[in-house]
């Protein structure tokens, strides 16, 4: 089933995957800002009404309406519901951006490695109702009735990430490797 060759060569993919984006100032300035802009979707994502509410008010509410809701999730679920969410937003980042080379090296057919992240960027992410971005999509209420708030939902989620990268590997280099290689 599984080699200790075979999960060696995953972890390395994952780890050439995850580091791609410090290798040139385009890719760590991509994966910071899709990574803020992540962060700030989930976590407005934690009370979608409360956020409609403010922000409709005026863009002078964007920074109460961040830090509350930050403060939120800190009291409802603590440092790993607050880790879960950074963890998922700097995992979209690497994502991102990997996903932004591929398309520039490869072109359209490249999307094929990377096509199983899109499950886990719609069903991760909410720290206080499970629902991530599907509860903007409609779907809070039915991710409501999942065992442990939804929590195995945001798991799953990371996983995914974790899996798709680590398949992928780097952008500018083959992760299938032949015979002639070995």
């Amino acid at each position: 089933m599984f080699t200790r060759d075979s999960i060696s060569g995953y972890l390395t993919n994952l780890a050439a995957a995850v580091s791609y984006p410090f290798e040139t100032w385009r890719g760590t300035i991509g994966l910071v800002l899709v990574t803020v802009a992540t962060y700030i979707l989930l976590i407005l994502s934690t009370m979608p009404e409360f956020s409609l509410q403010m922000l409709g008010d005026g863009l002078h509410w964007f920074e109460y309406v961040l830090v509350s809701l930050t403060e939120t999730v800190y009291r409802t679920d603590g440092w790993s519901g607050l880790a879960v969410i950074v963890l998922y937003a700097l995992l979209s980042g690497v994502a991102v951006v990997n996903i932004v080379a591929q398309l520039q090296i490869v072109g359209l057919s490249s999307l094929t490695d990377l096509s199983g992240v899109v499950p886990g960027l719609l069903a991760s992410g909410c720290a206080s109702c499970g629902a991530g971005l599907l509860g903007f999509l409609g779907f809070a209420g039915g991710l409501a009735v999942l065992p442990y708030d939804g929590a195995l939902l945001r798991v799953g989620g990371l996983a995914l990430l974790v899996f798709f990268l680590g398949r992928a590997g780097h952008p500018e280099r083959c992760a299938i490797t032949t015979e002639a290689t070995k």
